[in-house]
């Protein structure tokens, strides 16, 4: 078994310094309250059996609680003081500096919760490194300096998450859909080089990589960006192609059809649209940003987005050259094929696809055929969309997320135009609805009592995100403020403005609605007596935003919140607060948003028809999936279940598995083993337990993730089971 010491860093659990500290407690009290080796051996052994039930490496924190529990337990008052008032002393010395020893601890490689923090970022290269560092010293000013007391203190407890705080020092925004369009059509500015209208689509998927890194690198969160911008660059190239097609046969005096002259120009074009593409593809892939990690960028695939039929077709035709190379993957260091993280695709689903008689299902069985071996595309409903994503004038409108799941929500410009593209979020906070059950004891009326203290918490820390990025200077970051990602601003003119009246948002997160709804009624939510309350409790939150948005002029949203290394903070804070309950904090992990439990069998359809009512009540964002099974061989149920996401649900994703082990090349299912009580990655043919000899890829929260989890999150991933 191992323990997690107060640096980060990991070491083998060792029961003799138990014994130690507490007989040096019991040493300094009188002989008559003093307690025998046999009682001191029994709480050692006690605390040992407790570390061994959580199913996962403890803190030293939690351990230490463990031994005070279990000596006041034994009746021994005087040496359970004696004990705590050492605990004390220690603290406030390790206080005179917070920073040092994990600083020191990410250096030397050896800080097991930044290892395991982002499940796409490798703590071991130095520009990852140089940004955790940064984040350490901006998370010790974010809570000495710049938050209240009262919101540190929830944040640390595990009753609200302040996310990204360590960015909050900074003047930085959560996420955004860039404004690829007005930057390719009108020009834009990076690092001081002004880039014109691009004369080919070549160039064009060129510069779009550049802003993706450009954009990438000033903002903590995710970005989208859509085809459909790329697409008036395919008529550009061939314009030009043509030309030259029709000058090259004029030299060689060759006699040829129109039609054979447009054969020859359109092959040309398609090599360039595949050339285009794969840059797209392999700079994303390979760009690490200012962060230590390649950009958190989302590709939107929608066919209605065109402007005319024959834009239409081209847009077409590179979504279908964006589906054939994910399908083929990229190399890894063995030159094999695997699943790359990024960038994430979004396919919609509309008339023109969802049917066999569609023009465009072609692409729609190519969309099956990618998501069955790589994970992506995941899927939006365009009928859903524009059924529930109504602006003030009563029109619906389809539009990708912000990166993984982060939703705007509808705004009409002073012009009366819907406006997305150049839109963005303020930032996150994220509240516990496990610990409001718990602190309210399965009473009812203390529940909405606590309920409403929590959320004022989580109104107040989110008006500090506010406050911080008002006044921010549109020169913070000129490629985002004045060069159109999100807007022209001039050079020292405040983003104040895109604060307000709804072009933003900011966003209200929550989670563990199953253990929530479990607490307070002894059922899972799926039940239905339970259901009423857990859609009860969703539409508090919404009547919270909407309340503070009217109070503020801001947009507040509601969103289900895609923990990663949060999942397992919380899940540590519940036990440490209220201790192992039986399905409720007997994890190391909670349940991500409103989803159904991963052990819970349920089927696919039945699955996403439940979630998507609690989809509808999380206008600021949320994803639903299911989990199956291999499905390369089985296209019909993976098209089956996409034509279900577009009758009833606005955005899901299928769930695969998609691994390689470097050291035998086994290409199925790696799975996950317990180790000394440590949960370890595994090849089942060779047993490699090294995860630098080897490819994993799963979802996580939305995102696809390649083996950086925590120890909750390999549980959470452990224990899910198939839908279908």
């Amino acid at each position: 078994m191992k323990i997690i010491k107060r640096n980060g860093s990991e070491t083998v659990f060792d029961i003799t310094k138990i014994i130690v500290a507490i007989s040096k407690a019991n040493e300094t009290v009188g002989e008559a309250e003093r307690m025998t080796p046999m009682q001191i051996q029994r709480i050692a052994d006690s605390v040992v059996l407790a570390c061994e039930k959580l199913g996962r490496s403890p803190s030293v924190e939690e351990v230490q609680d463990m031994v005070e529990k279990q000596i006041m337990a034994h009746g021994a008052f005087e040496v359970a003081k004696s004990y705590i008032t050492y605990r004390y002393t220690r603290t406030l010395v390790r206080q005179s500096n917070t920073t040092d020893d994990k600083i020191l601890s990410l250096i030397e490689c050896n800080n097991e919760e930044a290892k395991q923090e982002n499940s796409n970022k490798n703590p071991v290269v130095n520009s990852t490194q140089r940004d955790y560092m940064a984040g350490e010293v901006s998370k010790d000013i974010t809570n000495r300096i710049l938050l209240p007391k009262e919101i540190v203190d929830a944040h640390n407890e595990g009753i609200i998450h302040f996310h990204d705080a360590d960015y909050f020092a900074q003047h930085m925004h959560n996420c955004d859909l860039v404004n690829l369009e007005d930057m390719l059509q009108n020009g834009t500015v990076i690092t001081g080089t002004l880039i014109e209208r691009p004369h080919s689509f070549s160039t064009a998927c060129n510069i779009a990589t550049q802003i993706i890194a450009q954009v990438a690198s000033n903002q903590y969160g995710g970005q989208s960006i859509s085809l459909t911008h790329l697409a008036p660059f395919v008529q550009v190239s061939r314009e030009k192609l043509r030309k030259n097609v029709e000058e090259e046969l004029a030299v060689l005096d060759c006699q040829v059809t129109e039609e054979q002259i447009n054969e020859m120009t359109e092959r040309r074009l398609r090599e360039e649209i595949k050339r285009g593409v794969q840059t797209i593809q392999y700079q994303v892939v390979t760009l690490l940003t200012t962060n230590g990690q390649a950009p958190f960028v989302t590709v939107f695939m929608y066919l209605n987005e065109a402007k005319d039929e024959q834009e239409k077709k081209d847009l077409a035709m590179i979504i279908e050259e964006v589906l054939e190379q994910r399908y083929q993957g990229v190399k890894n260091e063995q030159g094999v094929w695997v699943t790359p993280a990024f960038p994430k695709l979004i396919y919609v689903l509309e008339e023109d696809n969802i049917t066999e008689d569609a023009p465009y299902w072609y692409l729609t069985e190519l969309a099956a055929k990618c998501t069955a071996k790589r994970m992506v595309p995941d899927y939006i409903s365009e009928k859903k969309m524009l059924e529930l994503k109504v602006d003030k004038n009563g029109e619906g409108h389809c539009y990708t997320c912000m990166g993984c799941r982060s939703f705007l929500t509808p705004y009409v410009d002073e012009n009366g135009k819907a406006k997305y593209y150049g839109r963005f979020n303020q930032g996150v906070v994220t509240i516990s609805l496990p610990d409001i059950a718990l602190s309210s004891g399965g009473n009812m009326e203390k529940f909405w009592k606590i309920f409403d203290e929590r959320l004022e918490l989580c109104h107040r820390a989110l008006l500090c995100r506010h406050e911080r990025l008002k006044g921010t200077l549109s020169d913070a970051a000129p490629i985002l403020w004045q060069y159109g990602a999100c807007a022209r601003l001039k050079k020292g003119e405040t983003i104040d403005k895109l604060l307000f009246g709804g072009y933003s948002t900011i966003s209200l997160g929550y989670a563990g609605l199953y253990e929530c709804v479990k607490y307070m009624t002894g059922k899972s939510h799926t039940d239905p007596a339970a259901t009423p309350f857990a859609l009860q409790v969703m539409q508090h939150m919404n009547d919270a935003c909407a309340k503070w948005k009217k109070q503020h002029n801001i947009d507040f949203s509601l969103y289900g919140t895609p923990l990663e290394s949060t999942t397992y903070k919380f899940a540590k804070c519940l036990q440490k607060r209220f201790g192992v309950i039986e399905g409720i904090t007997d994890k190391g992990y909670i349940t991500n948003s409103y989803h159904v439990h991963v052990t819970e069998e349920i089927d696919a359809f039945k699955k996403l028809e439940f979630e998507a009512q609690f989809q509808h009540l999380s206008p600021g964002g949320a994803i639903s999936y299911v989990e199956v099974p291999n499905m390369q061989n089985n296209l019909p149920a993976v098209l089956a279940l996409m034509k279900f996401i577009y009758e009833n649900i606005i955005y899901a994703e299928l769930n695969t598995k998609s691994d390689y082990c470097q050291e035998c090349g086994w290409d199925g299912e790696i799975t996950i083993q317990e180790v000394d009580g440590k949960l370890v990655w595994t090849c089942p043919r060779c047993g490699n337990q090294d995860q630098d000899k080897m490819n994993v890829a799963r979802r996580t929260c939305g995102y696809i993730g390649t083996q950086y989890w925590n120890q909750g999150r390999t549980q959470e991933i452990k224990e899910r089971v198939l839908h279908l």
